[in-house]
């Protein structure tokens, strides 16, 4: 993953109290694909660098609301599963970071759920989230569910009875939860949450189309193989380039559509070489297929790092972070 030591975050000084970390995932596949991934890298760097407890939601219940009719909730929750494998190899620390399972954890969340329940009307539900009266009632449940974590006091045995703010690392698409959940807050005396959105990262196929875990052609998934990830890129990503060789060298690419240059602007860690590419190609300096093979070599190195540390993760593994005890974390440790 790109370096992001250059990013400007908040100092740690005495005015900047303490504050947990929390994102989640709807378990739609067996395996994240490479937008999925970004959220959990970011929040993995916030904790490393200001080490704070992060809590993960893994939304089996809302998958199933959501998912056609053939859908089980166990189906579900095994992708669940799966999916927290995918989690937790990109190098989480057990030690900081709790995951859970909605369908399993729904009795610590539920005193925090209906409070915020007792405060959202229909009205708002229609306008924010499109409900509609055939709708189910799970999918009226559901906000509340997802504002519940934002509360410190549904996780008592990480933060017993502190009352600590949530900073929320997310998709932007999960923006109309929070700023809901942000409005009820104050109802029930409780800090407002803070969001930190990343921009939707595209699929192979451009900018205006989405990854879709049901097309794998969409995107580049976890579970790509080598020569899958050539096949997808060579095929399937989106050129900025001219549409011959002569107009390339001619004119330049199109950096701003061209799906190879801003997969490299996530997951190339060198600044200065993407800065000599993105020269070069805008210029016509740089073929389309030059750049293809640079991201393919980077999303294969990647890819294949994530699937070698999966591949070392046991059962106990993941029953360290689904574990209901005491995470060492010292209040005394936030100020350096």
């Amino acid at each position: 993953m790109r370096s992001m030591s250059k990013l400007i975050l908040l100092y740690r000084n005495p005015d900047l109290p303490p504050f947990f970390l929390y994102t989640g995932r709807g378990p739609s596949s067996d395996a994240l694909h490479l937008g999925h991934t970004l959220p959990f890298i970011f929040n993995k760097y916030l904790q490393e660098s200001f080490k704070v407890p992060f809590v993960i939601q893994i939304t089996d219940d809302e998958k199933f609301f959501y998912k056609n009719e053939q859908c089980d909730l166990p189906d579900l929750t095994k992708l669940a599963y799966e999916n927290i494998k995918d989690i937790i190899a990109m190098g989480l620390d057990p030690e900081y970071t709790f995951i859970f399972i909605d369908s399993e954890y729904m009795g610590e969340l539920y005193p925090n759920v209906v409070r915020f329940q007792k405060h959202i009307n229909m009205s708002t539900l229609k306008a924010i989230f499109g409900l509609q009266f055939s709708d189910s009632c799970g999918k009226a449940a559901y906000p509340a569910i997802q504002a519940a974590p934002c509360l410190s006091s549904s996780f008592p045995f990480i933060f017993g009875s502190n009352n600590i703010p949530c900073l929320i690392p997310c998709g932007i698409d999960q923006d109309p939860y929070f700023r809901m959940t942000r409005d009820v807050c104050p109802k029930i005396k409780a800090p407002k949450p803070a969001g930190f959105y990343s921009k939707f990262f595209p699929s192979l196929q451009g900018f205006g189309t989405k990854m879709s875990a049901s097309d794998p052609n969409t995107g580049i998934f976890l579970t790509d193989t080598p020569e899958e990830i050539e096949k997808k890129i060579k095929k399937y990503a989106f050129s900025g380039g001219k549409a011959t060789k002569e107009e390339q060298k001619a004119e330049g690419a199109d950096l701003d559509i061209d799906i190879s240059y801003q997969y490299l602007r996530f997951f190339m860690e060198d600044d200065k070489e993407l800065a000599e590419i993105a020269e070069k190609y805008s210029t016509g300096k740089m073929l389309t297929g030059e750049i293809k093979a640079i991201l393919i070599k980077e999303l294969q190195k990647f890819v294949k790092e994530h699937q070698d540390r999966r591949s070392k993760l046991t059962n106990d593994d993941v029953k360290k972070f689904l574990a209901r005890t005491p995470k060492k974390f010292k209040w005394d440790e936030w100020f350096i």
